[in-house]
Parts: structure tokens; C-alpha cells; sequence
């Protein structure tokens, strides 16, 4: 069994400036998403034939990031702490103290590639396929943030689980390193079957429904071993609020898997 080591959450002070590894690890996301992207375009000769360009791609990570931001705020009020949020609105502003959703998050950089889709005159689900891939290490980097911090920690576990890991500014008790399950489940893991899968010409729409299937599935799972979080449903041991909003992706992402193949294009 082990220990949180209970990290400084600042990483790098230089007199009145403080980082954070939270911050750092949006900007690791960031760079990671460019860099995939980038290393994509130049070398798959069809996303060149399509029109793709760098100058799209730094596109892409700006309207992204504006997604990422502004949608994870307004999950985690709207999906998560409402009460919290609007009993004092001024703090749905304080984004330096935490609290973003992925599921916001998520939401707001779909919105934000249809307003590129627009401006390009693009199909939305070219660039959702084109993006997909470039998603999974980033969601990794913030896991890995959620556990430097310790924060977002497992259930309890059993004292003879190997890995148990104690976070004392919780309690005493052993638990799941939640965040670093989750790391490996829709980081890791999903990043190598999304790099794979989409490495080959697939139908429009397949990689981005094969991504709703792959998170909303490892996120459903790894919610058995996270600490749930109450939600606007209320506190449930059986189903969690990030189940109930993972299962819309993985019937959405099952549809469009379908859909995709069938129409072969």
C-alpha cells in the first residue's frame, strides 16, 4: 500500500509568479494535440490531398482551447455544483480555484470545430475524425494533474490491494489511484487504438464514433473505482453522474460507427 506524496501544487515560483502543474498540464495538452497534429498532416499525403493545413490545425487549437475552457466551466456549474455556483455566480469566474468537466468540455470543442466547419466550408465530421486521435494523451496529461494534486480520488479499496494508496488530505483509509485508471483506460489506451484505427482511410464519421464508444466506455467503467461525484441527480453509489453522461456517447457513438460504414465514404 502507498502514500499520496502530496505534491507541491505549484510547480515552477519565481517571486510573485506561481505555475501550477495543473496549468502545466494544459500546456503539455496543448503542445501534444499541435505537435500529433502536425506529425499527422505531414505525413499521410490524403489529409494534404483534402486541403488540411498547419495554418488550420493552430486553428483548430485556438477555438479548441477557447471550447475547452469555457464548455469545462460550464459543465462543472451546470452538470455538477449548480447550487454551488449560483447561490454566489461571481465564483463561476474563479476558474483558478478548479472545477472543470470533461463532458463541458467536451461540448464546447464540438461546438467550436461546427464554427470551423462553417468558416472552412468543411464537413464537421472531417474535422471530428481529423481531431479525435489528437484527444486521448491530453485527457492522460489531465489525469495525471487531478493526481499530483490529489484530487478526484478512488473509492475505498482493500487494504491487500497492492497499489492502494492512502490520500491523507481525505482520510486514512486505502484507496483506488482513480486518476491514474483513468489515465491509462481514456489516455493511454484510447490514444493507441484511436492512432491505430484512424492510421488507415476509414468511412467519415468512424473515428469519431469509434471515440465516443472508447471514452464513454472506459469513463463508465473507471467511475466504479472514483469517489462519485453528487451532480444535479443527486449522490448515487450505483450510477454516477459522469456514467449518466457517458452513456449518450456510447449509443451516439455506437449509431454513428453504423452509419458510417454503411454509407462507406
Amino acid at each position: 500500500m502507498f502514500v499520496h506524496p502530496q505534491f507541491n501544487p505549484v510547480a515552477i515560483s519565481v517571486g510573485p509568479l506561481a505555475i501550477h502543474w495543473y496549468g502545466l498540464m494544459y500546456l503539455l495538452t496543448f503542445f501534444q494535440f499541435w505537435w500529433l497534429g502536425k506529425h499527422r498532416i505531414q505525413t499521410h499525403p490524403q489529409l494534404l490531398q483534402n486541403g488540411w493545413t498547419v495554418q488550420q490545425l493552430d486553428d483548430l487549437l485556438f477555438y479548441g482551447v477557447l471550447g475547452v475552457i469555457l464548455g469545462g466551466r460550464l459543465g462543472q456549474v451546470l452538470f455538477y455544483e449548480p447550487g454551488y455556483y449560483f447561490s454566489d455566480p461571481a465564483r463561476i469566474l474563479a476558474i483558478w480555484q478548479g472545477g472543470m468537466s470533461f463532458h463541458g468540455g467536451f461540448l464546447g470543442v464540438l461546438l467550436a470545430m461546427a464554427f470551423c466547419a462553417h468558416k472552412w466550408q468543411r464537413a464537421w465530421l472531417d474535422i471530428t475524425d481529423f481531431i479525435a486521435p489528437l484527444v486521448p494523451l491530453g485527457l492522460a496529461a489531465g489525469r495525471i494533474g487531478n493526481f499530483i494534486n490529489g484530487e478526484l480520488w478512488g473509492r475505498v479499496a482493500d487494504a491487500n490491494l497492492p497499489w492502494a494508496m492512502v490520500f491523507p488530505r481525505v482520510d486514512d483509509l486505502p484507496r483506488h489511484p482513480s486518476q491514474l485508471y483513468q489515465a491509462g483506460l481514456e489516455g493511454l489506451l484510447l490514444f493507441v487504438l484511436l492512432w491505430v484505427y484512424s492510421g488507415r482511410t476509414r468511412p467519415r464519421g468512424a473515428v469519431s464514433g469509434v471515440f465516443l464508444i472508447g471514452y464513454g466506455s472506459f469513463r463508465f467503467l473507471a467511475e466504479y473505482f472514483r469517489t462519485p461525484d453528487e451532480g444535479i441527480f443527486g449522490l448515487s453509489e450505483v450510477i454516477s453522474m459522469g456514467q449518466w453522461l457517458s452513456l449518450p456517447m456510447i449509443a451516439i457513438g455506437v449509431l454513428m460507427l453504423a452509419a458510417a460504414h454503411r454509407r462507406k465514404v
